[in-house]
């Protein structure tokens, strides 16, 4: 095979393992110099909620009330039973369901 670079996709690959890498610390450093105050920290405690809320409602606007069901099932499995991956399985079982039943 003729390639101009025979090695590019080790290049690729150790580009992107430092660029990930490089973000993680530039984290680290940025969060060190932010002064925690009580504010900060409000902002600091809402944000996995952010996170999480960023995730699925994409999900739910697009697939409509079935995800959403299967979403609300899998919350209240979660706070039922605190297992992941039964949690999933339940939220995969409603919506299948549901899907089946033409909703």
């Amino acid at each position: 095979m003729n390639e101009p670079l025979p090695y590019g996709v080790y290049f690729v690959i150790a580009a992107a393992a430092a660029v990930t890498m490089l973000t993680r610390v530039a984290g680290f450093w940025m969060m060190g110099q932010v002064t925690l105050t009580p504010r900060v920290m409000r902002m600091l405690e809402a944000l996995p909620g952010s996170v999480v809320a960023a995730l699925i409602m994409p999900v739910i606007l697009k697939e409509g009330l079935s995800a959403a069901v299967a979403m609300g099932a899998v919350a209240l499995f979660m706070i039922w039973r605190r297992n992941e991956f039964i949690a999933l399985a339940c939220g995969i079982a409603v919506i299948a369901g549901m899907r089946a039943m033409g909703w």
